[in-house]
This record gives structure tokens, sequence and C-alpha cells, in this order.
């Protein structure tokens, strides 16, 4: 798929255009004509950049990624996590939860959207997490056999849902921090 003819700019405009309307109308109202009409381009172009709808906003929202685990390494797992909270701000934190939110239906509804999240977000972010765990078990901090290890993914992604739903706010760092340090390095650490 190139994007050569796109510069980086105007790449950036449409991603950004395709997240306003993500929050404004959410998934299964975002249309291509939409997104041309908002951003003075033609459809045309739109799908011969990205092919679909799902690919158009999956490329967004990892567009829209503030670099997380795959640039982290601070000598320790607590110091990770941290380094990984501090990269994002709590606006963009609401907004991104926000954003999940609402694909979270759309999601169970297409697959399509689905598979486009799992290849551009999903897979690469649990990869490089994945990482970060991984050179905490080299450096001694966690058990290679600790159980837990396989669902800190789960446990971190279910903040963001969790909190909105008892709550009824959005995580942000501090609640994320707090989160980490009562909840996920404990359970990692435990035998």
């Amino acid at each position: 798929m190139t994007r050569s003819r796109l510069t980086p700019e105007r790449e950036n405009e449409l991603f950004e255009a395709v997240l306003d309307l993500l929050r404004e109308v959410g998934y299964d109202s975002l249309t291509m004509d939409a997104v041309a009409a908002r951003t003075r381009s033609s459809k045309a172009t739109l799908y011969r950049q990205w092919h679909s709808k799902p690919e158009l906003v999956a490329a967004a929202l990892q567009h829209n990624q503030v670099a997380g685990a795959h640039e982290v390494d601070t000598g320790s797992l607590r110091g990770d996590f941290r380094a990984m909270l501090t990269a994002a701000d709590d606006l963009q934190m609401e907004k991104d939860s926000a954003l999940l939110r609402g694909l979270v239906h759309a999601i169970h509804t297409n697959p399509d959207l689905h598979d486009a999240l799992r290849k551009k977000l999903i897979e690469p972010e649990t990869a490089a997490l994945n990482r970060v765990l991984r050179r905490a078990v080299e450096r001694g901090e966690i058990g290679a056999d600790n159980p837990a290890v396989e669902f800190v993914p789960h446990m971190l992604l279910g903040a963001f849902f969790t909190l909105q739903v008892i709550e009824d706010r959005d995580p942000g760092r501090d609640f994320l921090t707090r989160y980490i340090d009562a909840v996920v390095l404990p359970a990692l650490e435990a035998r």
C-alpha cells in the first residue's frame, strides 16, 4: 500500500479528521464520504491510499498512538511502566479511552475492522509489551513461570474500560500509576 502521493502534513490532516469524526459520530456512522468532505479530498484518493474504511480507521489510530512500550527500556519493569505513562498526557488518554470505548461494539460487529485493528494496533502493542516483560524476566524481576504475565495486556486494557463503567471517569496518569503499583506489579511479583 503506497502512500507516496500524500505529504506527512496531508496524511496527518486526514487522520485527524477520521479521529474527530469517530469521536463525533462513531464508527458505524463514519463514512468515506464524510472524511472526503471534511478534508476536501476525493473518496477515490482515500480508497487508493487505504482501500477500506477499517484500514483508514486503523491507520488513523496507529498514527495517533503515543510512543508506548516500543521505545522503553529503563532497566526496571516499574520504570518501564512509568515511562510508558509519561509519554501520554491525561487529555490524550481521555481522548484515546473514549475512542477505544466507542470502537468496542464496532469491533464485535465488523470483522474487517477487528482484523485491521489487530494487525495495526493490538499485535504490535502486545509484542512490545511482551518485550518489556521478557526483559523483566531476564533481569530476574519476575519469574518466567508467573501465570500473571500472560494477563498483563488484559489488566492494562481493562483499566481503561472499567474505570469509566465503575466511576464514570476516564483514567489518567495518576490512576494508571496507582493501578500498576497496586495491581499489575504485585500480580507479577507474586509466586
